[in-house]
């Protein structure tokens, strides 16, 4: 039986790019995971290895690294832009890039006192620490007229140790779980949210702002909801964000709950009254939705494995 091609696509994947801006004697960091997804006029390399519409991969990997000094990292989402529209736009077999970015958050690290016995520690301004282990992420698409970024963050940890409940669910012949009127609800937030720019005719987004004040909406329904239940707390979370952002029309959320259970301690005479838990990694339950503005149709993917 004849067989046919269908989709593919090639490029350079995780090119670890580190941009130091230096304002005098204060530093800036960026620093970003990209990697790079070329598609097009790419039928003949595979059936009959001509290389003739071939970008190498190595070319994208070094096109990364100077883009970095050509253009800066403003935000992960507009060197992607740039990154996306210059695959395109120079090369007449590619039709469509897509590019993913991993961002790793540093902040500065507090420098001690005048006091200190070390020469100059007060005025240090260059010393970095990685902030925890959440990590920002994009996706920039674009097929020479339209855009597409999805943008989010994962491993972001949260717990609220109370304010949470969950009662009143089904029970059949292999329920054990006891309702609980007051538990931890702790999570690692996987998020992905759709920006609605997609034509440069379109006022470009201010990415930074836009990412911080999502996370901080989604941190503050988190903390501010009176949680029955965690998929509750999810669409409280996806809606302060639509709501408050005019820009992104969808978020998909994929949430763990990361199970706390009470430790029982009467074998040993004591009581716990809320206070001692065991932690379990696994297995976990796990929540999942979107949430859009109504009247938008759904476009972040289902499954946000590979996302």
């Amino acid at each position: 039986m004849p067989t046919i091609l269908g989709q593919n696509q090639y490029g350079k994947a995780e090119n670890r790019v580190v941009k130091i801006t230096r304002d005098g004697d204060t530093h800036h960091i960026k620093d970003l995971n990209v990697s790079v997804a070329l598609s097009g006029d790419m039928d003949d390399v595979h059936y009959s290895g001509s290389n003739a519409n071939v970008l190498p991969t190595d070319t994208t990997k070094n096109t990364v690294f100077a883009f970095a000094k050509e253009h800066g990292i403003e935000s992960a989402e507009q060197f992607g832009i740039h990154l996306a529209r210059h695959f395109v736009s120079s090369q007449e077999p590619i039709h469509r890039a897509r590019i993913r970015i991993e961002e790793y958050s540093w902040e500065r690290i507090a420098t001690s006192d005048g006091n200190s016995k070390f020469i100059g520690a007060d005025e240090v301004k260059h010393s970095f620490v990685r902030k925890g282990q959440e990590t920002r992420v994009s996706q920039i698409t674009y097929d020479g007229e339209h855009w597409e970024v999805i943008s989010g963050l994962k491993d972001l940890t949260v717990m609220n140790s109370t304010n949470s409940e969950f009662w009143g669910y089904v029970k059949d012949k292999y329920t054990t779980l006891k309702e609980a009127y007051d538990r931890i609800l702790a999570t690692d937030v996987s998020a992905r949210w759709r920006y609605n720019w997609t034509s440069d005719e379109q006022r470009m987004p201010n990415w930074e702002k836009s990412y911080e004040q999502a996370r901080k909406h989604m941190l503050h329904a988190f903390a501010e909801t009176y949680s029955l239940s965690l998929q509750q707390t999810l669409y409280q979370m996806g809606s302060r964000i639509i709501n408050s952002r005019s820009e992104i029309d969808e978020i998909r959320f994929s949430l763990p709950n990361n199970h706390h259970f009470l430790v029982d301690l009467e074998p040993f005479g004591l009581k716990n009254d809320n206070e001692v838990y065991f932690a379990a990694d696994r297995p976990y339950g796990l929540i999942e939705a979107t949430v859009l503005r109504d009247g938008v149709e759904p476009k972040i993917p289902v499954d946000m494995t590979n996302l």
